[in-house]
């Protein structure tokens, strides 16, 4: 049984971005586990972290992370996959970004994390042994996007890696910012085209991010809009050779 290993920085990203291949990869009887980078849950947050839970609409006292945790442990079973790992690393607000435009900013120079998180995803890569890993392109240049990246490349395994296109991201502009796109132009593209099942899979998966889903797309009528942006693809940028068999064909990305 193939395994395929999917790094999402956030409570979502996977799901968002390529929910649809994880679940078509589960039902052509791959093993697909999910391993989520910034999960940790900080005690009484303040400040911009505070804001980050409560424009969503949740009092300070909720531990917003262990929710987000919960819907994460929802849309891997829309999805058809193992349950989620939730490594234990704060997200970019808790590590003193102070506001929207520092996360969409260059990472801070006192942001260690990448020096935390590369031996936390060897580990994670020793002990899944994955055929495939699929990661971010971080498209959007979210700092945790970048970060995760950054981390992930120092690690530098030797096997498959299909870069996703992160959404909603990409649906959100014609130009969407893209801090590491020239780290990606010279890679083959791959295209995977999702059947009515992964797509309600993945629809399904993303609507389980109920904290998300008014804030992001103004509700689920606005995320399957979202999706429908997508036209039932889901597009990558290809590190190495890809397992036999692998769904999807060559296409411009």
């Amino acid at each position: 049984m193939p395994t395929a290993l999917a790094l999402s920085p956030h409570l979502d990203d996977a799901a968002f971005s390529c929910g649809g291949t994880l679940a078509t990869l589960a039902d052509d009887g791959w093993r697909v586990a999910m391993a989520t980078l910034f999960t940790q849950s900080v005690a009484a947050p303040t400040g911009f972290a505070l804001a980050c839970q409560t424009d969503k609409g949740l009092d300070a006292s909720v531990d917003y992370m262990r929710l987000r945790r919960a819907e994460d442990a929802a849309a891997a079973r829309a999805l058809g996959i193992d349950a989620p790992r939730h490594l234990p690393f704060r997200e970019a607000p808790h590590r003193g970004y102070g506001s929207a435009p520092e996360l969409f900013g260059d990472p801070r120079s006192d942001d260690r994390i990448v020096d935390a998180l590369a031996p936390a995803l060897a580990a994670l890569i020793r002990e899944t042994e994955p055929d495939l890993i699929l990661a971010p392109q971080a498209i959007g240049g979210h700092v945790d996007h970048v970060q995760a990246v950054a981390a992930f490349r120092r690690v530098a395994p030797d096997r498959p890696v299909l870069w996703w296109r992160d959404f909603p991201y990409t649906v959100r502009s014609a130009a969407p910012k893209a801090p590491l796109q020239a780290s990606f132009a010279g890679l083959p593209a791959r295209a995977v085209v999702l059947d009515t099942r992964a797509q309600a899979r993945k629809a399904e998966a993303c609507a389980a991010y109920a904290t998300q889903v008014g804030f992001q797309f103004g509700g689920r009528e606005g995320l399957i809009a979202r999706l429908g942006a997508e036209r039932g693809w889901e597009r990558f940028a290809v590190g190495g050779r890809l397992p036999a068999g692998f769904p999807g064909s060559d296409a411009a990305a």
